[in-house]
């Protein structure tokens, strides 16, 4: 049935906005409400293909966009379930199919949300708990070989923590975001993301911090986990232009990542030593070095050639560039980066920058005082928890970058181009920012074709 069938029916966006309704006034941090529904659904996570369940900071999208795209190539049909989405929610849940996963369609994603919306009967609710039952219901009636599962938040108390027996777990590099919610330390936060490890299951750890990595591993061990930990059974490396990973089966001489960055080439490494701690499936040798030049995941160091963009950089010599970090550790990265680029050819860095009130951008900013000549602060249209423009503005300067705000992304744009130099314009600071910026000005990616 096609979406043209779904006329007259309720869309998905209205749907969503009813469960948003559903809030609890107050949130207590428990799996309970997740738990109820799930019963209510006829337990859906217990009818799931296997599950690999990847917590962390950063890197969790990138590492599930590899191995995606490695299973792909090894002709397995792939569900992927990430968070929050860019442009659309249907971009949340992709479903394998034989050419390969595609995003949800309007139709099935409607019927689905409906379907939950009816079984909880009104009852209180998170929008991510009964998105993500949904999600779980989806994945359970559609087949498939394996289903890769992002958490949302923390891990240990989060709406995807029911699997009992995955495949495996992931804990990529784990830094300080959402200390509101699972505490202020580097250890705490590790515990929370942590919670995700299962008794006799293989656990992947990325590169982490000390404080980080000796949590982890005392988790893993009370699970008796199997660990695979980078640096000590993996580890991953460029060299003479290509991507070096080496564990105990051996070394792989492979091409660079599809996606920018030095970091891709770790959460690349963490998605081959996933595949390879898992034991359901032979993937070959060939399907890594396939999957890796063929890995998307948009919004991280991004370079943009479509859309409006396109002819106006054509007018003014501007190199568009998105990126959705939003945390310290991101603006490492992205500093990192700027670095390259520069080294390759040098050019003023301008940024636009949106980021929400609940995120660490004093210390973003101090990462990037030395490296963004500009930047112009902008309120993300239709988020409530959005730092204001001029908030933006003041701490950027705080931080010791020369900053303005502007009423609108339009506006700022504007504004870069007016000045008439060559220059790598970056778009920063949110992934709701990033998806705001897709969605004005028509550069969404095709939704039903790439990540």
């Amino acid at each position: 049935m096609s979406d043209a069938g779904a006329k007259g029916a309720a869309s998905s966006d209205a749907i969503l906005d009813r469960l948003l309704s559903l809030h609890p006034k107050i949130i207590d941090l428990s799996l309970d409400r997740m738990l109820d529904i799930l019963e209510k659904l006829g337990h859906p996570e217990k009818k799931l293909p296997p599950v690999i369940h990847v917590a962390g900071t950063n890197g969790k999208g990138s590492t599930i966009a590899f191995m995606r795209s490695i299973l792909e190539a090894a002709g397995l049909h792939v569900h992927v379930y990430t968070s929050p989405h860019l442009v659309k929610f249907h971009e949340r849940i992709r479903l394998g199919h034989e050419n390969g996963s595609e995003t949800i369609t309007e139709i099935d994603l409607a019927k689905a949300l409906e379907y939950v919306e009816q079984v909880n009967k009104g009852e209180p609710i998170t929008y991510f708990e009964i998105t993500t039952a949904a999600a779980f219901h989806l994945f359970a009636t559609h087949p498939a070989d394996v289903l890769l599962l992002e958490v949302g938040l923390g891990g240990r108390l989060d709406a995807t923590n029911v699997i009992e027996e995955p495949l495996a777990t992931v804990i990529t590099p784990v830094s300080l975001d959402h200390m509101q919610y699972l505490g202020d330390t580097i250890e705490k936060i590790a515990f929370e993301k942590a919670g995700i490890i299962k008794n006799n299951c293989p656990c992947v750890i990325s590169q982490q911090e000390s404080g980080a990595e000796d949590i982890i591993l005392e988790q893993a061990h009370k699970k008796n986990a199997e660990t695979r930990l980078c640096g000590m059974n993996w580890q991953t490396y460029l060299e003479h232009g290509r991507m070096v990973y080496q564990d105990e089966e051996g070394l792989l001489d492979l091409p660079l990542p599809s996606l920018k960055g030095d970091h891709q080439i770790l959460n690349a490494g963490t998605a081959i030593a996933t595949i390879r701690a898992q034991n359901r499936f032979t993937i070959s040798d060939a399907a890594i070095e396939q999957g890796l030049i063929t890995a998307s995941w948009p919004a991280r160091m991004q370079k943009l050639y479509h859309g409006s963009w396109l002819e106006l950089s054509q007018k003014t010599d501007i190199e568009f560039w998105l990126d959705g970090g939003h945390n310290p550790a991101a603006a490492k990265i992205l500093k990192q980066e700027i670095q390259k680029l520069n080294a390759h050819k040098n050019l003023p860095c301008y940024a636009i920058c949106g980021m929400l009130d609940t995120k660490d951008s004093e210390t973003y900013f101090k990462h990037l005082s030395d490296d963004i000549d500009k930047l112009i602060g902008v309120t993300i249209p239709n988020q409530t928890a959005s730092l204001n423009a001029i908030e933006i503005e003041k701490v950027a300067k705080t931080a010791g970058i020369d900053s303005i705000s502007a009423s609108s992304i339009e506006d700022a744009v504007a504004t870069i181009s007016s000045w008439k130099k060559p220059c790598r314009l970056f778009f920063i600071g949110s992934l709701y920012f990033a998806g705001e910026v897709l969605r004005q000005e028509n550069l969404i990616y095709h939704i039903n074709r790439s990540a």
